[in-house]
């Protein structure tokens, strides 16, 4: 794919240093700047933000949602909703990063997701993705790509560096029980926890397992996030540990037995080599 404005650029590599690569095997995240530019993210994040409130079905006032639905709003696989998200998510410039950073030769996309938090919108509890993903190692990662320039208190993504291989609380979805129990386990242990801004155009990485949470959002603008999650290529579906595993299975890897690769029309390869 390619794009005649070189300010849409969305398909060219980004130059990864060995350091960055290093980085982001040890510490389990990085935060990599000028990603994306601003012209990139004003053209796609406008369709983005038209299709998540269009598709919003959250209604009910903050005080009477979940500790989950105050969190975000979530909107997921648009790429399937729109021809010009999908032409984001297919962009090779991200999910060449995510292949380069877990040393793989290619990735597929395992899903996309816009997290919305509104102004008032609650904190996102302490957890590991991979909770949710009946995915057969640990070769996946999140790129989290705010809309925005996001400070401090809009709520952006935080991470307990070097906790992608730290066992305890990876049997715990999002909920006030993993806030709690989670947040004391990383402390016991002495995981650094790392709370930064995000500057326009800058995007982090995480791994499947890297355990993370997000403020509130105590400003009075939205925050704007899309997210899309990458697979090895040769990701192999594993037997579901869980009920929302089970949902994952059907809903995001359809066709795809235990043991196959998930190579399911929803999991088309954006990057080899």
């Amino acid at each position: 794919m390619t794009t005649a404005n070189q300010h849409l650029d969305i398909d060219s590599r980004y130059p990864l240093t060995e350091e960055q690569i290093r980085f982001f095997r040890e510490k389990g995240y990085i935060k990599l700047k000028n990603v994306l530019s601003p012209e990139v993210l004003e053209y796609y994040g406008k369709e983005i933000t038209t299709q998540v409130l269009t598709l919003n079905e959250q209604d009910r006032p903050m005080s009477q949602r979940t500790t989950y639905e105050q969190a975000f709003i979530q909107i997921t696989n648009l790429w399937q909703k729109s021809e010009l998200i999908k032409e984001f998510v297919m962009g090779e410039r991200l999910a060449s990063i995510a292949a380069e950073l877990m040393g793989v030769k290619g990735v597929r996309l395992y899903h996309d997701q816009a997290l919305y938090k509104e102004p008032g919108g609650g904190l996102t509890p302490w957890h590991a993705d991979q909770y949710y993903w009946p995915l057969a190692s640990e070769k996946t990662c999140t790129v989290w790509i705010p809309l925005q320039e996001t400070s401090l208190e809009m709520g952006p993504l935080s991470f307990a560096e070097k906790s992608q291989n730290f066992a305890f609380g990876r049997d715990l979805k999002i909920s006030d029980e993993s806030q709690a129990r989670i947040q004391k386990a990383l402390s016991e242990q002495g995981f650094k926890h790392v709370v930064e801004p995000f500057d326009l155009g800058e995007v982090s990485y995480h791994y499947g397992w890297t355990f993370h949470t997000a403020g509130p959002n105590t400003g009075t603008d939205l925050r704007k996030i899309m997210t899309m999650i990458y697979i090895d290529m040769h990701m192999r579906l594993k037997e579901p540990s869980n009920e929302n595993q089970k949902i994952d299975w059907q809903v995001f890897c359809p066709g795809v037995n235990v043991g196959e690769i998930i190579g399911s029309p929803l999991n088309p390869i954006l990057y080899s080599e």
